[in-house]
Protein backbone atom coordinates (compact mmCIF):
# COMPACT_ATOMS: atom_id res chain seq x y z
CA UNK A 1 0.00 0.00 0.00
CA UNK A 2 1.47 3.35 -1.08
CA UNK A 3 0.41 6.97 -1.08
CA UNK A 4 0.69 8.13 -4.70
CA UNK A 5 2.64 11.22 -5.70
CA UNK A 6 1.01 12.31 -8.93
CA UNK A 7 1.74 14.62 -11.85
CA UNK A 8 -0.50 17.52 -12.85
CA UNK A 9 -0.63 18.06 -16.62
CA UNK A 10 -0.80 21.77 -17.49
CA UNK A 11 -2.49 21.55 -20.89
CA UNK A 12 -3.77 24.91 -22.08
CA UNK A 13 -7.44 23.81 -22.05
CA UNK A 14 -7.28 23.10 -18.31
CA UNK A 15 -9.10 25.00 -15.59
CA UNK A 16 -7.08 27.25 -13.30
CA UNK A 17 -9.46 26.72 -10.37
CA UNK A 18 -11.32 23.39 -10.41
CA UNK A 19 -8.48 21.11 -9.27
CA UNK A 20 -7.15 23.54 -6.65
CA UNK A 21 -10.67 23.99 -5.26
CA UNK A 22 -11.16 20.22 -4.99
CA UNK A 23 -7.78 19.71 -3.32
CA UNK A 24 -8.04 22.75 -1.06
CA UNK A 25 -4.80 24.34 -2.28
CA UNK A 26 -4.08 27.78 -3.74
CA UNK A 27 -4.22 28.00 -7.53
CA UNK A 28 -0.89 28.37 -9.30
CA UNK A 29 -2.21 30.72 -11.96
CA UNK A 30 -1.45 28.14 -14.65
CA UNK A 31 -4.04 25.79 -16.18
CA UNK A 32 -4.26 22.47 -14.33
CA UNK A 33 -5.91 20.05 -16.75
CA UNK A 34 -5.32 16.50 -15.53
CA UNK A 35 -3.99 14.71 -12.46
CA UNK A 36 -2.62 11.31 -13.55
CA UNK A 37 -2.75 8.27 -11.25
CA UNK A 38 -1.18 5.08 -12.53
CA UNK A 39 1.88 3.68 -14.24
CA UNK A 40 1.70 5.21 -17.71
CA UNK A 41 5.33 5.80 -18.76
CA UNK A 42 4.56 9.37 -19.91
CA UNK A 43 3.83 10.48 -16.33
CA UNK A 44 3.88 7.59 -13.84
CA UNK A 45 2.83 8.12 -10.25
CA UNK A 46 5.65 7.86 -7.72
CA UNK A 47 5.78 5.87 -4.48
CA UNK A 48 8.18 5.65 -1.55
CA UNK A 49 9.92 2.29 -1.41
CA UNK A 50 12.68 2.01 1.17
CA UNK A 51 14.74 5.19 1.13
CA UNK A 52 13.83 6.11 -2.45
CA UNK A 53 10.91 7.60 -4.36
CA UNK A 54 10.42 5.48 -7.48
CA UNK A 55 8.03 5.55 -10.46
CA UNK A 56 5.14 3.12 -10.20
CA UNK A 57 5.85 1.62 -13.62
CA UNK A 58 9.30 0.58 -12.36
CA UNK A 59 7.73 -0.97 -9.25
CA UNK A 60 5.30 -2.95 -11.40
CA UNK A 61 7.93 -4.15 -13.89
CA UNK A 62 10.16 -5.24 -11.01
CA UNK A 63 7.58 -7.70 -9.63
CA UNK A 64 4.64 -8.02 -12.02
CA UNK A 65 2.85 -10.93 -10.34
CA UNK A 66 3.41 -9.54 -6.87
CA UNK A 67 2.02 -6.13 -7.81
CA UNK A 68 -0.63 -7.05 -10.38
CA UNK A 69 -1.58 -10.64 -9.56
CA UNK A 70 -1.40 -13.68 -11.80
CA UNK A 71 -4.78 -13.07 -13.46
CA UNK A 72 -3.87 -9.53 -14.52
CA UNK A 73 -0.46 -10.60 -15.83
CA UNK A 74 -1.99 -13.42 -17.88
CA UNK A 75 -4.58 -11.08 -19.39
CA UNK A 76 -2.61 -7.85 -19.84
CA UNK A 77 1.07 -8.66 -19.44
CA UNK A 78 3.47 -6.97 -17.04
CA UNK A 79 1.79 -3.57 -16.99
CA UNK A 80 -0.95 -1.79 -15.05
CA UNK A 81 -3.74 -1.86 -17.67
CA UNK A 82 -5.66 1.23 -16.54
CA UNK A 83 -4.96 4.92 -15.96
CA UNK A 84 -7.03 7.01 -13.55
CA UNK A 85 -7.29 10.80 -13.84
CA UNK A 86 -8.95 13.86 -12.43
CA UNK A 87 -9.84 15.96 -15.49
CA UNK A 88 -10.62 19.69 -15.23
CA UNK A 89 -11.63 21.39 -18.48
CA UNK A 90 -12.22 25.10 -18.91
CA UNK A 91 -12.12 25.32 -22.72
CA UNK A 92 -12.93 22.66 -25.33
CA UNK A 93 -10.51 19.79 -25.88
CA UNK A 94 -9.74 18.54 -29.37
CA UNK A 95 -12.35 16.51 -31.23
CA UNK A 96 -10.78 13.05 -31.17
CA UNK A 97 -11.25 9.31 -31.61
CA UNK A 98 -9.41 6.25 -30.33
CA UNK A 99 -8.66 3.05 -32.27
CA UNK A 100 -9.82 -0.43 -31.36
CA UNK A 101 -7.22 -3.02 -30.37
CA UNK A 102 -6.70 -4.45 -33.87
CA UNK A 103 -6.34 -0.98 -35.38
CA UNK A 104 -3.85 0.05 -32.69
CA UNK A 105 -1.73 -3.05 -33.14
CA UNK A 106 -1.69 -2.70 -36.93
CA UNK A 107 -1.00 1.05 -36.83
CA UNK A 108 1.77 0.72 -34.26
CA UNK A 109 3.49 -2.01 -36.27
CA UNK A 110 3.09 -0.04 -39.51
CA UNK A 111 4.66 3.14 -38.11
CA UNK A 112 7.45 1.15 -36.48
CA UNK A 113 8.23 -0.49 -39.81
CA UNK A 114 8.37 2.97 -41.42
CA UNK A 115 10.84 4.12 -38.78
CA UNK A 116 8.60 6.88 -37.37
CA UNK A 117 10.04 7.89 -33.96
CA UNK A 118 7.70 7.30 -31.01
CA UNK A 119 7.84 10.99 -30.09
CA UNK A 120 7.40 12.31 -33.63
CA UNK A 121 4.64 14.98 -33.80
CA UNK A 122 3.11 13.28 -36.86
CA UNK A 123 2.98 9.81 -35.28
CA UNK A 124 -0.56 8.42 -34.81
CA UNK A 125 0.13 5.29 -32.74
CA UNK A 126 2.45 5.55 -29.74
CA UNK A 127 1.65 2.07 -28.41
CA UNK A 128 -0.24 -1.04 -29.50
CA UNK A 129 -3.22 -0.68 -27.15
CA UNK A 130 -6.80 0.49 -27.51
CA UNK A 131 -8.09 3.35 -25.35
CA UNK A 132 -11.67 2.93 -24.18
CA UNK A 133 -12.48 5.51 -21.52
CA UNK A 134 -15.15 6.66 -19.09
CA UNK A 135 -15.77 10.06 -17.48
CA UNK A 136 -17.80 10.50 -14.26
CA UNK A 137 -18.90 14.06 -13.54
CA UNK A 138 -17.98 15.65 -10.20
CA UNK A 139 -19.45 19.02 -11.24
CA UNK A 140 -21.90 19.83 -14.04
CA UNK A 141 -19.97 18.53 -17.05
CA UNK A 142 -20.45 19.30 -20.75
CA UNK A 143 -19.17 17.46 -23.77
CA UNK A 144 -19.75 16.23 -27.30
CA UNK A 145 -20.16 12.50 -27.79
CA UNK A 146 -20.87 10.59 -30.99
CA UNK A 147 -22.66 11.65 -34.15
CA UNK A 148 -26.09 13.20 -33.84
CA UNK A 149 -28.91 11.81 -35.97
CA UNK A 150 -28.08 13.14 -39.47
CA UNK A 151 -31.51 14.73 -39.99
CA UNK A 152 -31.17 16.62 -36.71
CA UNK A 153 -27.79 17.96 -37.81
CA UNK A 154 -29.38 19.03 -41.09
CA UNK A 155 -32.02 20.92 -39.07
CA UNK A 156 -29.22 22.67 -37.14
CA UNK A 157 -27.53 23.66 -40.41
CA UNK A 158 -30.82 25.08 -41.70
CA UNK A 159 -31.31 27.11 -38.52
CA UNK A 160 -27.94 28.83 -39.00
CA UNK A 161 -29.04 30.14 -42.40
CA UNK A 162 -25.60 29.72 -43.96
CA UNK A 163 -26.17 29.13 -47.66
CA UNK A 164 -22.94 27.12 -48.08
CA UNK A 165 -24.19 24.56 -45.52
CA UNK A 166 -27.25 23.62 -47.56
CA UNK A 167 -25.60 20.97 -49.78
CA UNK A 168 -24.35 19.21 -46.66
CA UNK A 169 -27.79 19.40 -45.05
CA UNK A 170 -29.28 17.83 -48.18
CA UNK A 171 -26.74 14.99 -48.09
CA UNK A 172 -27.54 14.31 -44.45
CA UNK A 173 -31.25 14.10 -45.22
CA UNK A 174 -31.32 11.97 -48.36
CA UNK A 175 -28.22 9.74 -48.29
CA UNK A 176 -28.14 6.60 -46.08
CA UNK A 177 -26.85 7.34 -42.56
CA UNK A 178 -23.34 5.87 -42.65
CA UNK A 179 -22.58 7.17 -46.12
CA UNK A 180 -23.95 10.63 -45.31
CA UNK A 181 -21.98 10.97 -42.08
CA UNK A 182 -18.78 9.82 -43.80
CA UNK A 183 -19.19 12.15 -46.78
CA UNK A 184 -19.94 15.26 -44.75
CA UNK A 185 -17.34 14.52 -42.07
CA UNK A 186 -14.58 14.02 -44.66
CA UNK A 187 -15.62 17.17 -46.51
CA UNK A 188 -15.45 19.19 -43.27
CA UNK A 189 -11.86 18.12 -42.61
CA UNK A 190 -10.88 20.33 -45.57
CA UNK A 191 -13.70 22.89 -45.82
CA UNK A 192 -14.12 25.31 -48.72
CA UNK A 193 -12.87 28.88 -48.31
CA UNK A 194 -15.16 31.14 -46.36
CA UNK A 195 -17.33 28.42 -44.78
CA UNK A 196 -15.68 28.53 -41.35
CA UNK A 197 -16.02 32.30 -40.99
CA UNK A 198 -19.62 32.24 -42.12
CA UNK A 199 -20.54 29.46 -39.66
CA UNK A 200 -18.71 31.16 -36.79
CA UNK A 201 -20.57 34.42 -37.41
CA UNK A 202 -23.90 32.60 -37.65
CA UNK A 203 -23.26 30.74 -34.39
CA UNK A 204 -22.38 33.98 -32.59
CA UNK A 205 -25.63 35.57 -33.76
CA UNK A 206 -27.72 32.49 -32.94
CA UNK A 207 -26.23 32.11 -29.46
CA UNK A 208 -26.84 35.77 -28.69
CA UNK A 209 -30.52 35.36 -29.46
CA UNK A 210 -31.25 32.24 -27.40
CA UNK A 211 -30.58 30.54 -24.08
CA UNK A 212 -30.05 27.15 -25.74
CA UNK A 213 -26.96 25.59 -24.15
CA UNK A 214 -26.02 23.67 -27.29
CA UNK A 215 -25.72 26.79 -29.43
CA UNK A 216 -23.80 28.60 -26.71
CA UNK A 217 -21.34 25.69 -26.58
CA UNK A 218 -20.77 25.70 -30.34
CA UNK A 219 -20.34 29.49 -30.37
CA UNK A 220 -17.75 29.19 -27.60
CA UNK A 221 -15.84 26.62 -29.66
CA UNK A 222 -15.80 29.06 -32.57
CA UNK A 223 -14.41 31.81 -30.31
CA UNK A 224 -11.73 29.70 -28.62
CA UNK A 225 -10.57 27.97 -31.83
CA UNK A 226 -10.95 30.59 -34.58
CA UNK A 227 -10.34 29.27 -38.06
CA UNK A 228 -10.13 25.63 -36.93
CA UNK A 229 -12.08 23.20 -39.18
CA UNK A 230 -12.81 21.11 -36.11
CA UNK A 231 -15.71 23.48 -35.49
CA UNK A 232 -17.59 21.92 -38.41
CA UNK A 233 -16.95 18.37 -37.15
CA UNK A 234 -18.15 19.47 -33.70
CA UNK A 235 -21.46 20.63 -35.18
CA UNK A 236 -22.13 17.02 -36.22
CA UNK A 237 -21.72 15.68 -32.67
CA UNK A 238 -24.30 15.23 -29.96
CA UNK A 239 -24.17 17.78 -27.13
CA UNK A 240 -24.35 16.10 -23.70
CA UNK A 241 -24.68 17.52 -20.19
CA UNK A 242 -23.85 15.36 -17.18
CA UNK A 243 -25.00 16.03 -13.63
CA UNK A 244 -22.62 15.09 -10.80
CA UNK A 245 -22.47 11.30 -10.51
CA UNK A 246 -23.50 10.64 -14.12
CA UNK A 247 -21.04 9.11 -16.60
CA UNK A 248 -20.26 8.56 -20.26
CA UNK A 249 -18.44 5.56 -21.73
CA UNK A 250 -16.53 6.19 -24.97
CA UNK A 251 -15.57 3.21 -27.07
CA UNK A 252 -13.37 2.87 -30.13
CA UNK A 253 -14.13 5.07 -33.12
CA UNK A 254 -16.57 7.41 -31.33
CA UNK A 255 -15.71 11.08 -32.01
CA UNK A 256 -15.90 13.17 -28.87
CA UNK A 257 -14.67 16.31 -27.13
CA UNK A 258 -14.98 17.44 -23.52
CA UNK A 259 -16.03 21.08 -23.18
CA UNK A 260 -16.04 22.04 -19.50
CA UNK A 261 -16.26 20.65 -16.00
CA UNK A 262 -14.48 18.44 -13.47
CA UNK A 263 -14.64 14.66 -13.55
CA UNK A 264 -13.00 11.36 -12.69
CA UNK A 265 -11.74 9.71 -15.87
CA UNK A 266 -10.56 6.14 -16.26
CA UNK A 267 -9.17 4.56 -19.41
CA UNK A 268 -7.05 1.76 -20.75
CA UNK A 269 -3.43 2.79 -20.29
CA UNK A 270 -2.73 4.02 -23.81
CA UNK A 271 -1.74 7.24 -25.56
CA UNK A 272 -3.35 6.55 -28.94
CA UNK A 273 -5.36 9.61 -29.99
CA UNK A 274 -6.39 10.58 -33.51
CA UNK A 275 -7.52 14.19 -33.64
CA UNK A 276 -10.20 15.60 -35.92
CA UNK A 277 -9.75 19.27 -35.06
CA UNK A 278 -9.77 22.00 -32.38
CA UNK A 279 -6.05 21.42 -32.06
CA UNK A 280 -2.69 22.59 -33.34
CA UNK A 281 -1.48 18.97 -33.31
CA UNK A 282 -1.26 16.53 -36.20
CA UNK A 283 -4.47 15.57 -38.03
CA UNK A 284 -4.24 12.54 -40.34
CA UNK A 285 -7.42 12.65 -42.41
CA UNK A 286 -6.87 9.28 -44.10
CA UNK A 287 -6.30 7.41 -40.83
CA UNK A 288 -9.28 9.15 -39.28
CA UNK A 289 -11.50 7.86 -42.05
CA UNK A 290 -10.39 4.31 -41.21
CA UNK A 291 -10.98 4.66 -37.46
CA UNK A 292 -14.12 6.78 -37.06
CA UNK A 293 -17.41 4.93 -36.58
CA UNK A 294 -19.91 6.53 -38.95
CA UNK A 295 -23.13 5.76 -37.11
CA UNK A 296 -25.41 7.61 -34.72
CA UNK A 297 -26.44 5.36 -31.82
CA UNK A 298 -28.46 6.90 -28.98
CA UNK A 299 -26.41 8.64 -26.29
CA UNK A 300 -26.22 6.59 -23.10
CA UNK A 301 -25.73 8.57 -19.91
CA UNK A 302 -24.70 6.03 -17.28
CA UNK A 303 -25.63 5.86 -13.62
CA UNK A 304 -24.01 3.42 -11.19
CA UNK A 305 -25.51 0.18 -9.91
CA UNK A 306 -25.29 -1.06 -6.32
CA UNK A 307 -22.90 -3.98 -5.93
CA UNK A 308 -21.43 -5.18 -2.63
CA UNK A 309 -21.75 -1.83 -0.86
CA UNK A 310 -20.28 0.09 -3.81
CA UNK A 311 -21.77 1.91 -6.78
CA UNK A 312 -20.27 0.38 -9.93
CA UNK A 313 -20.22 2.17 -13.28
CA UNK A 314 -20.80 -0.47 -15.98
CA UNK A 315 -18.25 -0.64 -18.81
CA UNK A 316 -18.08 -3.26 -21.61
CA UNK A 317 -14.29 -3.76 -21.25
CA UNK A 318 -12.09 -5.59 -18.77
CA UNK A 319 -9.15 -3.14 -18.83
CA UNK A 320 -10.79 -1.25 -15.97
CA UNK A 321 -13.59 -1.26 -13.42
CA UNK A 322 -14.63 1.98 -11.69
CA UNK A 323 -16.80 2.22 -8.60
CA UNK A 324 -17.81 4.89 -6.12
CA UNK A 325 -17.83 4.41 -2.35
CA UNK A 326 -19.75 6.91 -0.19
CA UNK A 327 -19.17 6.50 3.54
CA UNK A 328 -20.64 8.12 6.62
CA UNK A 329 -18.66 8.52 9.83
CA UNK A 330 -17.93 5.11 11.35
CA UNK A 331 -18.62 3.12 8.18
CA UNK A 332 -15.99 0.84 6.67
CA UNK A 333 -15.63 -1.05 3.40
CA UNK A 334 -13.42 -4.11 3.15
CA UNK A 335 -12.30 -5.79 -0.08
CA UNK A 336 -9.59 -8.29 -0.88
CA UNK A 337 -8.80 -8.16 -4.60
CA UNK A 338 -6.70 -10.44 -6.77
CA UNK A 339 -5.90 -7.36 -8.89
CA UNK A 340 -4.27 -3.97 -8.19
CA UNK A 341 -6.42 -1.04 -7.16
CA UNK A 342 -6.20 2.73 -6.77
CA UNK A 343 -8.40 4.45 -4.19
CA UNK A 344 -9.01 8.16 -4.90
CA UNK A 345 -10.69 10.49 -2.39
CA UNK A 346 -12.83 13.25 -3.92
CA UNK A 347 -14.73 14.48 -0.84
CA UNK A 348 -14.23 14.46 2.91
CA UNK A 349 -11.49 12.55 4.67
CA UNK A 350 -10.77 8.83 4.18
CA UNK A 351 -8.41 6.30 5.70
CA UNK A 352 -7.01 3.25 3.91
CA UNK A 353 -5.85 0.55 6.33
CA UNK A 354 -3.80 -2.55 5.59
CA UNK A 355 -1.94 -4.96 7.89
CA UNK A 356 -2.00 -2.63 10.87
CA UNK A 357 -0.92 0.45 8.94
CA UNK A 358 -3.09 3.27 7.64
CA UNK A 359 -2.87 6.19 5.22
CA UNK A 360 -5.16 9.20 5.50
CA UNK A 361 -6.18 10.92 2.27
CA UNK A 362 -8.18 14.01 1.42
CA UNK A 363 -9.71 15.23 -1.86
CA UNK A 364 -7.36 14.68 -4.80
CA UNK A 365 -5.15 12.18 -2.95
CA UNK A 366 -4.92 8.50 -3.83
CA UNK A 367 -3.51 5.21 -2.55
CA UNK A 368 -2.21 2.31 -4.63
CA UNK A 369 -2.84 -1.20 -3.25
CA UNK A 370 -1.08 -4.25 -4.66
CA UNK A 371 -3.00 -7.35 -5.77
CA UNK A 372 -4.01 -9.78 -3.03
CA UNK A 373 -3.96 -7.19 -0.24
CA UNK A 374 -7.04 -6.69 1.93
CA UNK A 375 -7.53 -2.94 2.21
CA UNK A 376 -10.13 -1.38 4.48
CA UNK A 377 -11.60 2.00 3.55
CA UNK A 378 -13.03 4.13 6.35
CA UNK A 379 -13.87 7.73 7.19
CA UNK A 380 -16.56 10.10 6.03
CA UNK A 381 -16.61 11.12 2.40
CA UNK A 382 -16.53 9.81 -1.17
CA UNK A 383 -13.85 7.76 -2.87
CA UNK A 384 -13.52 6.10 -6.26
CA UNK A 385 -11.99 2.65 -6.62
CA UNK A 386 -10.20 1.81 -9.87
CA UNK A 387 -9.14 -1.73 -10.68
CA UNK A 388 -9.42 -4.17 -13.59
CA UNK A 389 -12.61 -5.65 -14.93
CA UNK A 390 -11.18 -9.09 -14.19
CA UNK A 391 -10.84 -8.46 -10.43
CA UNK A 392 -12.50 -10.89 -8.04
CA UNK A 393 -13.77 -9.31 -4.81
CA UNK A 394 -13.64 -11.47 -1.70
Amino acid sequence: MDLLLNTVQTYDWGSRTLLPELMGVPPTGAPQAELWMGAHPAAPSRVSRGDAVVPLDRVVSGDPEGELGAVTVRRFGSRLPFLLKLLAADTPLSVQVHPDLAQAQAGFARENALGVPLDAPHRNYRDDQHKPEMIVALTPFRGLCGFRNPSHTADLFDSLEVHALQPYAETLRVVPERQALAEVFRAFLRPPAGLLDAVAQALAAAAAGTTEARLAAYARIARTHPGDPGLLSALMLRYVELSPGEALFLGAGVPHAYLSGLGVEIMASSDNVLRCGLTSKHVDTEELARVVRFDAPPARVLTPREEGGEEVYPAPVDDFRLSRCRLHAGERRRARLDAPQILLCVRGSMTVSLAGESISIGPGQAVYVSAGAEAVLGGAGTAFRATTGTAEFR
